[in-house]
């Protein structure tokens, strides 16, 4: 089976990983063309073009498949099949009707939750019991197609969207392993979404960095697990920006403290909240490595500090 390979980021990496290891016939790899990153913003590739390139496969970085070549090409690799794994740029239907056996994704919710663009930190910061992955076919309304395989993982109170982001990449090629089998034995077993049951995940932006100490200690929570490790939640802590990229809830908080206010308990910070009371335990300053509150307390006061 003559496959085509689309994805960009470190989460497509097991998938393409797992295709090499099955020696799965990978007739071209697509993916985002090499972005600036750094200090010294110099070009660098993408984790699948660093994996392809390993394995001399065929590499392309179009800037966009909206053109008559772009399908040419596609076409002349006279591909059976073709999968998306967070590549990051929308197939049009002309490179949807070319392959044989029709276009693949894997998704990183448990569909119909979570379309869109940040289906990880959304689930998380909405305080989701589960999120996983789906493989669905790949259709022109966004992540609306037949689902084919999904893989649950079950959030713990300690997940964060960089733990959350590494697990699901994993069961992503799990997922993606058991479909392709499927394929072959013609046993798969297309599943419609419910449409009732849509709901969908915006882009992250850094406006939403900001916390609101006036809101409730879970949501809180929540929303600094989800921005963990990007953009990272944020305080006002006097003329600078303090970044929370971890946080607990506390046993038996104490309440009636106006949001925001700190209060320091056996060498721990405590933030009070909406509704009760949350503690630090990794922040960084701008400029500086982030470290635990412990640490962050020794050399900073926080006497009469209320974070804004």
């Amino acid at each position: 089976m003559n496959i085509i390979f689309a994805g960009t980021p470190a989460f497509a990496v097991p998938s393409l990983q797992m295709l090499l290891t099955a020696r799965e016939q990978l007739c071209a790899v697509y993916t985002q063309p090499d972005r600036p990153s750094g200090r010294g913003r110099q070009l660098h590739p993408s984790p699948i073009k660093e994996l392809a390139l390993q394995h001399n496969l065929p590499v392309y970085q179009p800037l966009s498949l909206n053109a008559p070549e772009q399908w040419q090409r596609i076409e002349d690799l006279k591909p059976d099949l073709m999968i998306v794994v967070a590549y990051g740029m929308i197939l049009p239907q002309a490179v949807l009707d070319i392959p044989r056996l029709g276009c693949l994704n894997v998704h990183g919710s448990l569909l119909p939750r979570w379309r869109g663009a940040a289906p990880i930190q959304r689930a998380i910061m909405a305080g989701d019991n589960e999120t996983g992955i789906t493989v669905m076919r790949i259709i022109k309304k966004l992540d609306a197609g037949d689902m084919l395989h999904k893989e649950t993982y079950a959030l713990s109170s300690h997940d964060t969207s960089s733990t959350v982001h590494d697990a699901l990449a994993e069961l992503g090629a799990l997922g993606l392993a058991k479909v392709l089998a499927q394929l072959a034995n013609n046993t798969l077993m297309p599943e419609p979404q419910n449409e009732d049951l849509v709901t969908y995940a915006e882009k992250i932006t850094k406006t939403e960095a900001q916390l609101d100490w006036h809101q409730p200690t879970a949501q809180l929570i929540n929303k600094i697990k989800g921005l963990n490790a990007w953009p990272v939640a944020q305080t006002q802590f006097h003329e600078h920006i303090l970044r929370i990229w971890l946080a607990e809830t506390i046993t038996n908080p104490t309440t009636g403290l106006l949001p925001g206010t700190v209060t320091i308990d056996n060498k721990h910070i405590h933030v009070a909240t909406g509704d009760g009371q949350l503690r630090l335990l990794e922040v960084q300053l701008p400029g500086g490595k982030k470290i635990s509150a412990d640490a962050f307390l020794n050399a900073h006061t926080f006497n009469g500090v209320t974070l804004g």
